[in-house]
């Protein structure tokens, strides 16, 4: 370990040196001019989002409007905080077997962390996360979502795909 062996007036020196140079910092940042997003005015044709950002969960859907979802429940188990519950029935198959079939998928957005362990545990590939990120509501109830009963319509223009190229300086920005 280091010694600090400085007199008093040293200490003062360094003192006035580390605020000279916070100050000077924060005043190159005072002349620099700033950038302002046009947000709720732009935002359908401008907004970009990373393509690794976790808006909400969905289950995508094939061409007849079925699911992979096999109601095995194990994003229900890897999920830390309870925000998905999956309903299942046990159906008898045209050779007397058993199989599971999903009755609800039933998710609360106003619950979940967005830690992507659902995602993860899914063997079959059956949610995955957008980034769609509009979802706040006046009511805690419409947040409770029903994916194997919705089709997902994004409500901006590419948005799962990161939306908009991200550039600074042009449409989307106005610089005080």
């Amino acid at each position: 370990m280091e010694e600090n062996n400085k007199s008093y007036f040293g200490g003062i020196k360094d003192g006035v040196k580390s605020l000279l140079t916070g100050l000077g910092v924060t005043f190159r940042e005072y002349l620099t001019k700033k950038i302002t997003e046009q947000y709720p005015e732009n935002r359908k044709t401008t907004l970009h989002v990373a393509a690794r950002h976790r808006g909400r969960l969905i289950m995508p859907q094939d061409a007849e409007g079925n699911n992979k979802c096999i109601a095995c429940k194990l994003c229900e188990m890897a999920c830390p905080n309870g925000t998905i519950r999956i309903v299942q029935k046990m159906v008898e198959t045209e050779d007397g077997k058993k199989k599971r079939v999903l009755e609800d998928y039933v998710y609360d957005l106003g619950e979940c962390m967005f830690c992507e362990l659902c995602v993860n545990a899914c063997p079959h590939g059956a949610i995955k996360f957008v980034n769609d990120f509009e979802n706040s509501t006046f009511s805690r109830d419409s947040l409770v979502l029903h994916l194997n009963k919705e089709k997902f319509e994004p409500a901006l223009p590419n948005i799962t795909d990161g939306g908009a190229p991200f550039e600074i300086g042009t449409f989307n920005t106005k610089i005080k």
